[in-house]
């Protein structure tokens, strides 16, 4: 009696980064974290473009959408909203909420993507070199992350941009807030970096004579490439927040440019009479904030299980 034997499967031909654009397409939740990041992507890239067919500039008073004699009051409804502002107006400027919330968006997300590049390109490479080299290299570098750790960061930038007086504002937190933030990510990598110096392939390349530098770019750095796209995205929320609390104690930019903190800073003073003007900048510092969160917690969840579960 003969056994036939059924035909092996055949390989789907998918790879991890296929795997995890499927997984993250089947989620309810990342679909609509994307639609939201890429609306205030969008916003922000297209501000000028966007406050010009709104017919404001950011700056620009309109007295005649504010009420003297009620201190300066929005007048109609939900803080002056009409066919001419299309979110309101500020109390006492009649500036246009609109446009100061879309250049608010440009202002507070390059802010909090340029910081989020000089943590991870900052980080990846400390973590990677303390990993990877071992020894006083290691100790040096990881002595350095726990150093810059212990700093009560929030007070060192309120410190140093309180301080630095005649800069760009925007220039300076982006250096200060990265200064503070590249420890987390270094000891992620470092960590996976510590379990891939071993591995098969990474001592057959040794031993076939790859340099350092090869076997880092090559070998080393694509296996940690999961982990650190996951907690990118987990940090732009918290670069984002850290923006906007700096601009609200009033050391982060300065008015007249606008952003969130700054915004919501601002109509604390008039929440009680006008409060679509504290709602809107903190909806959508809010909505922000929560979609990225979301994203980086998927990310996190498919591309470095082990650390979700950590």
């Amino acid at each position: 009696m003969t056994t036939t034997l059924a035909p092996a499967a055949a390989p789907t031909g998918r790879g991890p980064w296929q795997l995890a654009r499927a997984e993250l397409r089947r989620r309810t939740s990342v679909k609509i974290s994307l639609a939201v990041v890429a609306l205030f992507l969008v916003m922000a890239a297209a501000a000028p473009l966007l406050s010009r067919l709104g017919g404001w500039s950011p700056e620009e008073f309109d007295k005649t959408a504010v009420d003297p004699y009620l201190g300066g009051q929005p007048l109609g409804t939900l803080g002056g909203i009409s066919a001419d502002h299309w979110l309101g107006v500020e109390p006492v400027t009649g500036r246009d909420l609109f446009a100061r919330v879309v250049h608010g968006a440009q202002v507070s997300l390059l802010i909090a993507f340029a910081a989020t590049a000089i943590v991870v390109v900052a980080g990846t490479a400390a973590g990677i070199a303390a990993g990877y080299f071992g020894g006083r290299t290691d100790a040096v570098l990881s002595r350095l992350m726990d150093l810059t750790m212990s700093f009560p960061s929030l007070i060192f930038m309120i410190a140093m941009m309180s301080v630095a007086k005649d800069v760009n504002r925007i220039a300076l937190m982006t250096a200060v807030i990265g200064l503070f933030g590249w420890p987390g990510i270094a000891r992620v990598v470092r960590g996976q970096t510590l379990s891939l110096k071993h591995r098969e392939y990474v001592d057959a390349a040794r031993v076939n004579g790859s340099g350092s530098w090869r076997i880092l770019t090559r070998d080393i750095l694509p296996g940690v490439a999961g982990p650190v796209i996951a907690y990118t995205t987990l940090i732009i929320p918290g670069m984002i927040a850290t923006e906007a609390a700096l601009s609200y104690l009033g050391v982060g930019v300065r008015p007249p440019t606008p952003s969130w903190g700054q915004m919501i800073a601002e109509s604390v003073a008039f929440y009680d009479t006008d409060p679509m003007y504290f709602v809107i900048p903190s909806a959508c510092l809010f909505l922000t904030v929560l979609a990225f969160t979301l994203l980086g917690d998927a990310l996190r969840d498919i591309l470095d299980p082990r650390g979700s579960r950590s």
